[in-house]
């Protein structure tokens, strides 16, 4: 099936062509991110692959239509970047991947609660310039601290099963009640008492209209002070001018960031030549507390692979007209199968 990749990283294609020795789609890689000004690179495309970065917005998804779009084949998890309800009213399919390798995430949120906590960004410069000062790098130990996580579907239990083995104690906020969570020993409270009994705060949970700025001027109150507040979820879960208050003051003592809510013209790119216009990013980059990833989380080997081989599936599936439910955001039941 002839398929338009947008946002294509060296990465994407290694993978992708890999997988899809045994698909056989017709793969066109296109570098530029989609949004309406690039929607019509995909026209004669029935299907086009997406990235959480790109715009799926009802302008975008109109040229795709006009162009002979019928699938929106997401290489992600998150679908918060596609407007549903047009995409619907256009009879596009949307589809997308629903878990891939969730202790890749979790153990990002692991690296950066320890990078954080060790200092290891500053250990790290002060090495290569020769200085073994040992000052201002005390640490704490992490086994007896208890961690709260927010949001315990795969990535949050993949979190506690890691935090566990640290000795940790588990609090959890979510609406349903893992099993695999409690089997763990995770005391499932409110979010203010979450927020008020944990060391660190780790954000696992979609976004949505409930849940954008979750963490806010309000929420941030309840944090116990000196606590640590970890996003490797979504960017919009996290007021960042409420939390550089929180830093500015003191009361917030460490922060990592694999998302940020502005990140659309910033990540997946090479802007270390440009100025970056973002004062609210930049402002967050000042603080010796903070440490920001580009949202990497995702990214090993395993994970790219299995994203790879459930995005072709589901462009497979949607071609036959047999596409998996647990894999479809939005469906057309009057879809025909289709032979390209």
């Amino acid at each position: 099936m002839k398929t338009a990749v947008f946002g294509a990283k060296t990465y994407d294609r290694q993978f992708f062509d890999q997988a899809n020795k045994d698909f056989k789609h017709e793969l066109i890689f296109h570098s530029e991110s989609l949004h309406q000004n690039t929607a019509l690179i995909a026209a004669g495309c029935p299907a086009v692959c997406a990235f959480v970065n790109d715009t799926l917005d009802a302008p975008t998804l109109s040229l795709l239509a006009q162009g002979g779009t019928r699938l929106i084949a997401l290489r992600s998890a998150g679908y918060n970047n596609v407007d549903i309800p047009a995409a619907q009213k256009l009879k596009i399919t949307v589809m997308r991947v629903p878990a891939y390798s969730p202790k890749a995430v979790a153990e990002h949120a692991v690296a950066l609660m320890l990078t954080l906590n060790r200092n290891i960004q500053h250990a790290y410069n002060r090495v290569r310039e020769g200085n073994f000062e040992l000052d201002g790098l005390v640490g704490f130990t992490m086994a007896g601290k208890t961690i709260g996580i927010v949001g315990t579907g795969k990535i949050g239990t993949a979190l506690a099963g890691i935090m566990k083995g640290f000795s940790c104690q588990l609090l959890g906020y979510d609406t349903y009640h893992n099993p695999a969570c409690l089997a763990l020993g995770m005391k499932y409270v409110e979010l203010p008492h979450l927020l008020a009994g944990s060391d660190i705060v780790s954000l696992h949970c979609p976004l949505t209209e409930e849940t954008k700025h979750l963490i806010n001027d309000k929420t941030l109150g309840f944090m116990k002070k000196g606590s640590m507040l970890i996003n490797t979820a979504r960017g919009a879960l996290i007021d960042a001018c409420a939390v550089i208050e929180a830093l500015k003051t003191r009361h917030l003592s460490y922060l990592g960031m694999d998302v940020y809510e502005e990140e659309g013209p910033l990540f997946f790119a090479d802007l270390s030549s440009t100025i970056i216009e973002d004062d609210v990013f930049e402002r967050l980059t000042t603080f010796p507390n903070v440490v920001i990833t580009g949202h990497q989380g995702f990214l090993t080997r395993e994970a790219l692979a299995e994203i790879a081989e459930v995005t072709l599936s589901n462009i497979s599936d949607f071609q036959i007209g047999r596409p998996k439910a647990e894999n479809l955001v939005a469906s057309q039941p009057s879809s025909q199968a289709l032979k390209e």
